[in-house]
């Protein structure tokens, strides 16, 4: 099974009319204020607005007021939720109860000290695997994954796999088998999505995967 792709960290008009014209199947608002990729509500819905129907756009939060996440999701301004901080299985369930139409995705911080690591969150839909808090722009150690990825799952769910992918090491990402695969600065030029490296990653990914 192909891999489903997701741009994240859209901010721009440009941006949105990148993915347009290539169609991932999900992109990246990043809600959380200390990103540099952060976007106000008012302007993801503008940008809402300009995005191809067929793409799914994603909220990606840290900590945040479930009150917000749930408003924006409402109307219909995100259509899956990514969660990056402290949120807790309550959390997960709360949102699920509050907008059960919409996925949850929990990240997980993959270096982390084993006994720091977040426990997992089966209330969540999918995992997303990253570095840190995200959008650092640099891979885990992907080899920890050996062996227990099977069919783009770990454990019961699906998983997302993110963190410093770009044309460069898409072929081991791939290798992985991930139900996703989550890109941001790989598709980046002086820290603004550049519309060339969108088109050639997700050519290059579509050509070699048929």
């Amino acid at each position: 099974m192909r891999p489903k792709i997701k741009i994240c960290g859209l901010t721009r008009e440009p941006d949105i009319m990148a993915v347009n014209a290539t169609r991932p199947e999900f992109i990246g608002f990043v809600f959380a204020p200390q990103s540099r990729r952060f976007v106000p509500y008012d302007k993801a819905a503008e940008l809402r607005e300009l995005l191809d129907p067929g793409i799914i756009p994603v909220g990606v939060f840290v900590d945040a007021d479930m009150t917000d996440i749930i408003g924006l999701a409402m109307a219909g301004i995100i259509e899956a939720v990514q969660l990056h901080g402290h949120e807790d299985a309550g959390y997960v369930k709360a949102l699920h109860e509050r907008i059960p139409k919409v996925p949850v995705i929990k990240a997980l911080q993959m270096d982390a000290p084993a006994d720091e690591k977040q426990p997992l969150i089966y209330e969540a839909d999918c995992w997303l695997l990253d570095t840190g808090t995200g959008g650092t722009g640099k891979p885990f150690n992907w080899r920890m994954l050996d062996g227990i990825c099977r069919a783009g799952r770990i454990g019961p769910m699906p998983f997302f796999l993110a963190g410093g992918i770009d044309e460069g090491n898409l072929d081991e990402a791939l290798a992985l088998e991930p139900y996703a695969i989550d890109v941001s600065s790989g598709v980046e030029t002086d820290g603004l999505k550049d519309p060339w490296k969108i088109v050639t990653l997700i050519s290059k990914l579509r050509k070699d995967l048929g």
